[in-house]
């Protein structure tokens, strides 16, 4: 099967579309079939093809030139470009994937349609979110948007039930669920790394962790409760535009910024409590990663958190925007280190079955499903 994957954003970026997007190609590759990758260029505006995954094999990407987004650099906005309807007539793509599409996903789904190929929109990101963040845009413009992309798409993929419920509610119809995998050998318990645990907490303190962008969207602000509470470390793994403001009222975290790989792992599971503030999550890939290691969670609920935290088995969920409840959940699981260790294995045993193979094999049977719908009728599934 040859697919063009389109996407808002691809590695070098680390932010969860990227991710999941390199995650796709790797898998389509393992399974034998042909994916392109069309995504923004970095600030050095390279567009030449580069590998997805060493030992993978080959797969082209091809850069669309691109500019910072307002108010958060790191990310970067196609500039229009005729590169993704010329790609698609090239690569004569059974499927079209778009990853997030917003900007660059919404041209690629103008070519398809021209092309009259099937397209699998996955919706991945509080657009409406960012286009009030960092855009000064209302809601109701970015939903708009949104709705006038996926509307014309064959299928819709959700990563959680709250994603699709919002989809449904305005208006996006052909709604599937599609999660996220993780990669559990890597994300695992047995990295608990000691020295790292005391290099972090020298006086033995309870580490509770936060993994992810510091922006806006995401309330980091909201672990301040965690910062006066005495034996307690609160310790920051990430990079993001809020990064300054966040080391001034979280007196006393650690700030590691972004880290990747097995280091990430490492740190993961060296925490003893992992706290996602964020309520606007339409997954939240950290918590899983969290899970994975081994480590209790603490989350709000809402969104994508209420699809992976079982509540009193795996981790708290706490009411959002509350910082006090954080702080009381953290001190409930300080207090109950079997508690921990308890909610730490099941938690480990929620996500054991959710691997990165397994939900890209449920990615290719929702092409197939839509293939077969077009083969058949000739309309959207």
């Amino acid at each position: 099967m040859r697919v063009v994957i389109v996407t808002e954003s691809f590695p070098p970026d680390v932010n969860g579309v990227a991710h999941c997007a390199w995650q796709t190609a790797r898998h389509l590759l393992l399974r034998g079939h042909e994916p392109l990758v069309v995504a923004p260029a970095g600030p050095l505006g390279s567009d030449g093809p580069e590998a997805v995954a060493a030992g993978a094999g080959p797969c082209p990407v091809l850069r669309v030139p691109s500019v910072p987004m307002p108010g958060y650099r790191q990310i970067r906005v196609a500039l229009p470009s005729r590169r993704p309807a010329a790609v698609l007539a090239a690569h004569r793509p059974d499927v079209v994937h778009l990853a997030s599409p917003f900007v660059l996903g919404a041209r690629a789904m103008t070519a398809a349609a021209r092309l009259g190929v099937p397209v699998v929109a996955v919706y991945q990101t509080d657009l409406g979110g960012y286009a009030r963040t960092y855009l000064g845009m209302g809601e109701g413009y970015a939903w708009h948007r949104i709705r006038t992309i996926h509307r014309a798409a064959d299928r819709t993929l959700a990563p959680s039930a709250a994603a699709a419920r919002d989809l449904a509610a305005h208006g996006v119809p052909r709604v599937r669920l599609w999660p996220r995998g993780v990669d559990s050998e890597r994300f695992h318990p047995a990295r608990r790394d000691v020295d790292l645990r005391r290099a972090l907490a020298p006086g033995g303190e309870l580490i509770v962790g936060y993994v992810g962008r510091l922006a806006p969207e995401k309330h980091v602000d909201l672990l301040a409760p965690l910062c006066a509470l005495p034996g307690i470390r609160v310790v920051i793994a990430g990079d993001g535009p809020h990064a300054a403001r966040l080391r001034a009222v979280l007196p006393g975290a650690r700030f590691l910024g972004t880290r990747t790989g097995d280091e990430l792992a490492r740190i993961f599971a060296s925490l003893d409590v992992f706290v996602h503030p964020g309520p606007q999550e339409t997954f939240c890939q950290t918590l899983q990663e969290a899970q994975a290691s081994g480590v209790p969670v603490v989350a709000p609920a809402a969104g994508g958190p209420l699809d992976l935290v079982d509540h009193a088995r795996t981790g708290l969920l706490v009411r959002p925007y509350d910082g006090e409840a954080l702080r009381d959940a953290v001190l409930t699981l300080e207090a109950g280190r079997r508690t921990r260790a308890a909610y730490g294995h099941a938690g480990r045993a929620s996500v054991r079955g959710r691997t990165w193979e397994a939900v890209g094999d449920l990615l290719l049977e929702h092409y197939e499903e839509v293939l077969a719908r077009r083969a058949g009728h000739g309309v959207p599934a």
